[in-house]
């Protein structure tokens, strides 16, 4: 990294990539299992990222067959109600970060992506998916229904086929997924990388100061009533019309060329 020195972790690879942060869980003999130490190092990698205007968009993955298979269970077995407690409030530690940092963060699923691991893409801002990845709310089937997960799932997916996925922990496969809407594009495997890519490309390719008030404005009105909505990103787009960049933006379109960003 250049404008934010991002330290090496034990379980998370970071690479760049011009103005793109590879994010790789690397925990492969695990299928990437979220244990405490793994998502504190997330934690402290996005909002390493996030400090760092220089990058535009973060790719997250997971080393190995799997995106991500949820908690460590071998890390949960006969502990007392604080550590659990602790656990999962790391745990939406880690999902809020993803939210609140400013630069928009993808998904890059391939395998399963189950319990925990499925709310971290579901968490994520946009999905890329394999056509072979499967998506999967299993905690009922081990006596530990999947709550945490079932935030950001619901709110994906919407209530009914929420429950499905939580009350019979069944499997969806990928265009499933899609349709459903946990998943923005489902392509073949040899296809996943450079698909992702090009997705975070078109991103790159608007104003960062755009795309961070953006982010934050589409978080900060998705739970409000309608009045309280316009409101807000009445508010949020007057500010943004004196930005620069939305300036410059006008003008080259009235133009007819190309924009210079600015990022102010």
């Amino acid at each position: 990294m250049t404008s934010t020195e991002i330290r090496t972790y034990r379980n998370v690879l970071v690479d760049r990539e011009e103005t793109i942060a590879y994010v790789t869980m690397s925990r492969p003999e695990r299928r990437n299992a979220l244990s405490l130490e793994h998502m504190q190092e997330l934690i402290d990698c996005f909002k390493t990222i996030g400090r760092d205007r220089d990058i535009a968009v973060a790719i997250l993955r997971g080393e190995g067959p799997a995106f991500c298979a949820g908690h460590d269970l071998s890390e949960m077995i006969g502990r007392d109600a604080v550590f659990y407690r602790h656990v999962f409030e790391v745990c939406t530690e880690l999902m809020e970060t993803v939210q609140a940092i400013p630069q928009p963060v993808i998904a890059q699923v391939q395998g399963i992506a189950t319990a925990a691991g499925c709310q971290l893409a579901a968490t994520c801002d946009l999905v890329v998916a394999a056509d072979d990845a499967r998506f999967a709310t299993p905690g009922v089937k081990i006596g530990l229904f999947c709550s945490t997960p079932m935030v950001e799932v619901s709110r994906a997916v919407g209530r009914k086929r929420a429950l499905e996925m939580l009350l019979t922990g069944a499997p969806i496969d990928a265009q499933t997924a899609s349709e459903w809407g946990l998943v923005n594009r489902v392509v073949v495997p040899e296809e996943l990388l450079e698909s992702t890519r090009a997705l975070a490309s078109q991103i790159v390719a608007a104003s960062p100061l755009t795309i961070r008030s953006g982010k934050r404005a589409y978080y900060d009105q998705i739970d409000l009533d309608l009045p309280g909505a316009y409101t807000h990103c009445q508010e949020v787009m007057s500010q943004n019309a004196t930005a620069e960049d939305a300036q410059e933006g006008m003008c080259a379109f009235l133009d007819k060329r190309e924009p210079v960003w600015r990022g102010r």
